[in-house]
């Protein structure tokens, strides 16, 4: 929510305008800017993750929001028509795609000269309080493939600021604004956390995928324990995430 938030404040609300929101999840912000932008406004969702479409149009329904139209798939190929969009939102979604170079690319092509193009996307130091942890206890196995594989799943998923920015204006796009911001999520301890829904829904899958199948279950009791007592010196634990916010009108 707090990407989502500062998202919502930087939006450039006009009637009758076409959006789409892209990697909507499950489905925040999307409802909020269809009802937002009005009736009159249609607003486009695009995700792959079926389950999440399911959710997202039980809320559609609930909320009696008429205006929105969900495309069940990638963002590497927008099915809309070229110079056919007013506004393209992502809310930490296109730092989340297999290919940044090509949808960037479908987002110049969709959209209108002079329409807003505005995302927000986690930072590489986000949960640094975990990986750290991670870090050290694969250092001290000697499992130093995997400390690489680590750094090379943060950097595909939280990729450096200054090549985003680079890829937006080589796209057709300049660079309105760019504002840093961080929140942080907070848990009694390491225990809280790892098994927060949250966590195990978004993380741990790709946490799992880069260890060793045999030693997945030493790892993370080790970093547990250690988290456990970090939080215990500490009255708590918390993951920072920063993160940045762009605002992009295309030329």
């Amino acid at each position: 929510a707090p990407f989502g938030l500062k998202l919502l404040d930087r939006i450039e609300y006009k009637p009758g305008i076409s959006a789409i929101d892209i990697g909507f999840g499950a489905g925040f912000p999307l409802t909020e800017i269809a009802m937002r932008l009005g009736p009159d406004s249609t607003v486009y969702g695009i995700d792959p993750w079926a389950e999440a479409i399911a959710r997202v149009q039980k809320k559609i329904a609930l909320y009696r929001i008429g205006n929105i139209r969900i495309i069940q798939g990638v963002a590497e190929s927008i099915p809309l028509d070229d110079r056919s969009m007013d506004l393209i939102t992502s809310n930490n979604g296109i730092n989340n795609v297999n290919d940044v170079d090509r949808v960037l690319s479908e987002c110049s092509r969709i959209i209108k000269k002079g329409g807003q193009f505005v995302i927000t996307m986690n930072l590489d130091k986000s949960m640094i309080e975990f990986y750290s942890q991670l870090e050290n206890v694969l250092r001290e196995m000697n499992l130093v493939k995997v400390i690489d594989l680590m750094h090379r799943h943060i950097a595909q998923k939280r990729p450096p600021l200054d090549r985003t920015v680079a890829l937006l204006q080589q796209n057709g796009f300049n660079i309105s604004d760019l504002e840093h911001d961080q929140f942080n999520y907070t848990f009694s301890n390491g225990t809280a956390m790892l098994n927060h829904y949250f966590i195990r829904m978004a993380f741990m899958d790709s946490w799992i995928n880069i260890l060793p199948p045999d030693k997945m279950e030493p790892i993370f009791e080790s970093v547990e324990t250690r988290l456990n007592e970090q939080a215990r010196q500490a009255g708590g634990f918390k993951l920072s995430i920063p993160f940045v916010l762009i605002n992009a009108v295309k030329k």
